[in-house]
Order: C-alpha cells, then structure tokens, then sequence
C-alpha cells in the first residue's frame, strides 16, 4: 500500500529502468483485488531485496532447487492451497518451488518491457521474472494457479518456454462453500496435486485421491 499510495502521485521519466523494465518513475494507476477471504500473515523481516521483489510482481515463497521437477506459480488468496499441495508433494517431487506472484500484471509488463528493449538493440535487458525462473531447469513444469482465469498467469511458460498448465477459472456463476468451489474448479490442494502429477515426470504422488 506504500508503494501504491506513492505511485500514483509520481509525475517523473517515462523511460524504464534497467531493473523491472517499468516506467514507475511516470507514475500511474493502481489496480487493488480485494477478497473477503482472511489470510493469515506469515511474520518475516522483509528486507530490501524482498521488498523490491514485492513491488516488482513475484517472489520465490520457496525457491526450486538445483534438480526441481516442478514450480507452483500463485496469486492472491489462493495461497493456502499452493502452499498445503507443495507440502503434500514434497515427498515425491524433488526440490518443488513456489512461486508468489504479488501482481500479474507489473510481471508481465516488465517481461514485455524487457522484450522490446532487445528488440531495439539492448541486448543486456533483463526483466524480473526473467530472472526468477532463470534458474528453473527447462525439464521443469510450472503449474499456476489463480482464482480468476487461467490465461492471468498461462504467460509464464513462455518467459524461458517451460511447460504449463495453467488452473482457474472459465466459468462464472456458481454458488457454494470456498472449499466446494475450489474444489469443483480444480483449484484446490487435491486439483493442484492431480495437474502436478499429470505433466511433471515422478512417481506416484502419494497424498492424491482417487476422483
């Protein structure tokens, strides 16, 4: 909220800068999604680097290891989901990352951003998410996940072509529980597990049920 109380009160160069790609010194809109649903806050230091990564659009809640045979990418309030299915596939999907995804859209105007610099010559620009899944393996399948529609966050397999599958929601309308309509949507810990298995290369992940 610091950041987007200040952003819309800037009035500075319209060039990017060489680290997000963002032309935040212009200033802008901002665009809040709230959810009734109750979060609990993990307690952390958040230092600069976390923090610049925040604003920026992404952070790794968990980084993928050297050998990841998988990525969970999430936005908003489905966090607890991602994090419960990450934890049940730990014992049979090696060093599984989990990406938080703060703002789909900073994310993905930095990458678009960072493209058309390229494109005009400057071969060193690197946009944000750029960097995050430099270090994913190309094996590596993301599986992402959002309670909105699944393209806000398909894009990702394309910044170093990993490939997707992208969860959430195409239809609207639907009454019930939280937990009936992530369930019917395929967008709780059980339909994170079953994307999972169906497109990362393992064994058997074992916390799955049968549908």
């Amino acid at each position: 909220m610091r950041f987007a109380f200040e952003y819309i009160q800037r009035d500075g160069a319209k060039e990017p800068d060489e680290v997000s790609w963002l032309t935040d010194a212009a200033g802008g809109a901002v665009y809040l999604r709230l959810s009734t649903r109750t979060i609990e806050q993990p307690r952390r230091d958040i230092d600069d680097r976390l923090a610049g990564d925040i604003v920026n659009g992404a952070y790794w809640l968990r980084p993928p290891g050297p050998n990841a045979q998988l990525v969970i990418a999430y936005t908003g309030a489905l966090a607890p989901e991602a994090i419960e299915a990450v934890g049940l596939m730990a014992e049979d999907r090696r060093d599984v990352g989990l990406l938080a995804v703060t703002s789909a859209d900073r994310l993905h105007a930095g990458w678009t951003a960072a493209q058309r610099g390229r494109e005009r010559g400057l071969s060193h620009a690197r946009s944000h998410v750029e960097r995050l899944l430099a270090a994913v393996p190309g094996t590596c399948p993301l599986v992402t996940l959002v309670d909105g529609h699944p393209a806000t966050l398909s894009w990702l397999g394309g910044v170093h072509g990993h490939r997707t599958r992208a969860l959430g929601v195409e239809r609207f309308g639907q009454t019930g529980t939280i937990a009936d309509l992530y369930r019917h949507y395929g967008i709780d810990a059980q339909g994170i597990m079953a994307a999972a298995q169906a497109i990362s290369v393992g064994k058997p992940i074992r916390y799955l049920r049968a549908q």
